[in-house]
């Protein structure tokens, strides 16, 4: 009747939920190898599309290969490691997994500082375009300014000159023919100059409207670059108005003889949508959210990575299952300590010192359960349980413990 008992609990809801939750655990933890794989991927594909701008593509992927590798490994490794076991090892793993990162966050940055600030970069190209005709047309326009004042006091002056020579009173009229009005040979010479200039400065005028005309179609064509289906052709009509309003420009300067500013050499269409190049002068207009971005697969990775070394490499074999049980039964020191994991001494007693007692075999199953990643080594001493060593000593417990009270039962019948 006992034992029937046993047979109906263990079959019973809770036994059924422990095992789905088991199995849940373990579909959780076979999951995480191909998430690990996917991330280690992704992680690898920016950070060689980085490298492969700095050297040889075929250099960049051995090297990225190198680097996601080596991230994978010392996270696994890292983490069955306790620095007070072995300092020197601890410590070599953890440079070799911070380097790896670096190189893996610093040339995944590039790759994500192109997607981030792709559309910025764009602006700040329209921008840079704006500002330089914008500066330009500006410097332009003042002396635009001065030479039409100055055409309209050379025209005022030569009207006020001919008005004077009509009613005799300029200046240079001889003192014998003054105050004489009239059309005659004096005010015929200078209403002449009059004419000239006033044709001269319709003449300036009229290049001027165009000249305003162009700056106005340079300036629709920079309002409409940004929103246009099709970029190429509104960059090509913006160069053309641009060349057509420098060419009047340069046309104006020769007719007045003044000097204008250089104009600015505008960006081609291929420099004005071409992609971001990768190069450490990103660095300066440094970008958080790229770097985050870069920082996270990896931290991903390597966080994923951790977590499989509480996953056993391989599972014992029945016969190595029998061998670790008795021989860790052998250990007569354990406590619980602050991980909160079984922990037991390795070493001799002194009794057993004393004795010159051989402890060849259970030191052979610690080494074999370290190596399987069952136990983590704490220091020299002391190792202390992984968390899937404990189910299996709890079988081997209860199947011993079954096999007790069986035997006891039937000591007590007749």
């Amino acid at each position: 009747m006992k034992a029937a008992s046993i047979n109906t609990t263990s079959s019973g809801l809770g036994y059924l939920i422990n095992r789905i939750q088991s199995l849940f655990v373990s579909l959780l933890r076979i999951w995480t190898i191909p998430i690990v794989l996917m991330l280690s991927v992704s992680s690898g594909f920016t950070t060689y599309y980085g490298l492969s701008h700095f050297i040889t593509p075929w250099i960049a992927l051995i090297i990225t290969i190198a680097i996601q590798s080596i991230i994978v490994i010392c996270s696994l490794e890292i983490a069955g490691i306790h620095w007070k076991a072995n300092r020197m090892r601890y410590f070599t793993v953890a440079a070799s997994l911070a380097i790896a990162l670096t190189a893996s966050v610093v040339f995944s940055y590039f790759k994500f500082y192109e997607i981030s600030e792709q559309e910025s970069l764009h602006i700040n190209r329209l921008n840079e375009v704006r500002l330089e005709i914008k500066n330009y047309v500006e410097r332009v326009l003042i002396i635009k300014s001065q030479v039409l004042q100055q055409q309209k006091q050379a025209v005022d002056q030569a009207a006020a000159e001919t008005t004077e020579a009509y009613f005799g009173t300029h200046r240079l009229i001889a003192p014998g023919f003054r105050n004489q009005v009239g059309e005659g040979p004096f005010w015929r010479h200078y209403n002449h100059i009059y004419q000239e200039k006033k044709q001269i400065f319709a003449q300036q005028e009229q290049l001027f409207g165009e000249l305003d005309k162009n700056i106005r179609l340079v300036q629709g064509d920079l309002n409409t670059l940004d929103v246009a289906d099709n970029v190429e052709l509104a960059y090509s009509e913006l160069l053309k108005n641009y060349q057509d309003m420098q060419l009047l420009i340069n046309r104006l300067a020769s007719n007045e003889g003044v000097s204008l500013p250089a104009a600015p050499l505008l960006m081609t269409y291929k420099q004005f949508v071409e992609d971001v190049k990768p190069s450490f002068s990103m660095f300066n207009g440094f970008s958080w959210f790229a770097f985050t971005c870069a920082a996270m697969v990896d931290f991903f990775t390597v966080l994923l990575s951790y977590r499989l070394e509480f996953t056993a490499p391989g599972p014992l074999t029945l016969q190595e299952e029998d061998l670790v049980f008795d021989c860790l039964r052998q250990f007569t020191e354990f406590r619980i300590n602050a991980n909160d994991e079984l922990e037991m001494i390795i070493e001799k007693s002194e009794l057993e010192k004393a004795r010159r007692h051989s402890d060849w075999s259970r030191m052979f199953v610690v080494g074999l359960l370290l190596s399987r990643g069952f136990l983590r080594k704490v220091d020299n001493r002391t190792v202390e349980f992984a968390p899937h060593l404990y189910p299996l000593i709890a079988e081997k417990m209860s199947a011993k413990i079954a096999t007790l009270k069986a035997q006891a039962e039937m000591a007590i019948q007749p």
